[in-house]
Order: C-alpha cells, then structure tokens, then sequence
C-alpha cells in the first residue's frame, strides 16, 4: 500500500509541476505546502532524500517537453513549411533564447547553491510570494501600452535586462516564470510576448539546471535505478508533460482577454498561507 501513495504523490507532483512552472505563482511555495502535508517517503528509495530531490527535476523534462510540443513549428528552423525568411527569423528566435539565458547561466553557477543554503526556508518564499504578488499589482495597475509586440524588437540590452530578471528566480518563491513575465512586461513587451518568451527562456534553463542536478546525483549514487524507482520517474514526468499542454494553452488564452493582477492577488493569498502555518509550526520546511 505505502508503493500505492507514493505512485499517487508522484501524480499529484506531476500535476503541480505541470500547472505552477508556466503560471506566475512560484512552483516552490506550492511544493513547500505538499511536501509538509504529505511527503514522499524517502524510506522507499534508495538514494533517500536525494532521490526525491532527483525527482523534482526529472519532472521538468515533462514541462520542457510540453513546450517544444505546443511550439514546434515556431522553434523549428527547419521545417519544410517554412521560407528562408522564417527559418532566419526562427535562427534569430533562439539566438534571443541563449542571450537572456546568460545572466541565469552564470549566476546559477556561481551563487545557486550559497542562494539556496541562504534562502531556501519558508519565511523567504512567504516573503517573496507575496513581494512579487504586489508588483504584478503597480504593473498592471501603471496601464501603459506596450512597446514591443514583437520579437523582432527585443534589443540585446532588453534581452540580457529580461534574462536577469530570471535569474532572481534563484531566490525560493519569487518563481522563474514570475520573474520573467514581470520583468518583460516592465521592459514594455507585451502580456502574450513576455509568457510566451518565459516558455521558452524555460528551455535552456531548466534542461541546463536539471543537467547538473542529475549529474551530481549520478555522481553520489551511480547510474542504476530500481523498477520501481523508473516508474515513479515517468509517472511524475508524463503527467507533468499532459497537465503542462493543457495549462499554456488555458494560461495563453486567459492573458490575451485578462491582465495578470488574479496571480498576483494568489501570491499574496499563498504567501500569507505559508507565513500563518509556518508560524504556528502547521508548516515544516524539509532542506532542499
């Protein structure tokens, strides 16, 4: 029975996953709440603790998966579809990608872990849960006209300004797809341009981080996994994958009608959650 739960946590994980990694409503805080309410049992797995933090990743490859899927003809520079014009045009696409991917880049190898060591406890994601929460707000409430609609209109220093706006995202709670979003949209892109961008600056940057994570694990605990362990991999990962498909569609379609103040309004309401059960001791904060 206790190999039932943990195939249904990696469902549920699968589904948080795959709805907080493209919605600007930090992926951490949500999986703070789970893991204090209903943990996975490192007991279970041979590499413990560090198996689940494996696993954690792992199921990002679902989301990055869901990306590529949704926009492979737009970030195909090969399709047969397309004229010399839009395979240019498309070559250009992920040049922007790899520019806004640097500040996080190098600043991941340099701080990532000294940041998480520093950062990573439940007072500061309530905190930035809740910061963010109220810059969506004065965002949206400035209502200025974009100036970029396009992005064939993102300049360098736009792109690298965007890029470290996602790099804060190494601070626990403050969300990746948050910052980007926010940091765009304060640029003067567009609602639809800053979140499809986010989708995919998410790319190189979850596959890059992701990379390391597993290496170091493969490091510690070799390359072999149990049957059972696999199967909760791809568990966690396929539902990541289908949740995250349905979520970009819903979310693209939602921003090109509403503005982004109903996810800064749940920022806050998820920040203050955390902060009242953390202390009152409801809430407890497992290392990451």
């Amino acid at each position: 029975m206790s190999l039932f739960f943990e195939f249904l946590k990696a469902v549920f994980l699968g589904i948080i996953q795959g709805i907080t990694e493209w919605l600007p409503v930090s992926s951490t805080g949500h999986m703070i709440l789970f893991d204090s309410f209903w943990p996975m049992d490192a007991s279970q797995f041979s590499g413990g603790r560090d198996f689940i933090d494996l696993f954690l990743v792992v199921i990002q490859f679902g989301s990055i998966l869901a990306v590529l899927v949704l926009y492979f003809h737009k970030l195909n520079p090969f399709s047969p579809k397309k004229n010399a014009v839009e395979k240019k045009q498309t070559f250009s696409l992920w040049l922007k990608v790899i520019v806004a991917t640097i500040p996080a880049m190098v600043l991941g190898l340099l701080f990532d872990d000294a940041i998480n060591d520093l950062f990573y406890n439940a007072v500061t994601v309530a905190i930035m849960l809740v910061v963010y929460g109220i810059f969506f707000l004065l965002v949206e409430n400035r209502n200025r006209r974009p100036k970029i609609q396009g992005y064939n209109q993102l300049g360098v220093k736009t792109l690298l300004l965007i890029g470290l706006f996602q790099a804060m995202a190494m601070i626990p709670g403050t969300s990746r797809s948050g910052a980007t979003i926010l940091g765009a949209v304060l640029l003067g892109c567009s609602r639809s341009l800053s979140a499809e961008f986010s989708f995919f600056l998410a790319i190189p940057t979850m596959l890059g981080a992701s990379a390391l994570k597993i290496f170091k694990y493969f490091k510690d605990f070799g390359l072999g996994f149990t049957s059972y362990e696999l199967m909760i991999l791809l568990t966690g990962m396929i539902v990541a994958f289908l949740v995250s498909v349905l979520v970009i569609r819903l979310f693209m379609g939602f921003i090109r009608k509403h503005d982004f103040k109903p996810f800064g309004w749940y920022r806050i309401a998820l920040g203050a959650l955390i902060l009242v059960l953390f202390l009152t001791n409801i809430l407890t904060l497992t290392p990451a």
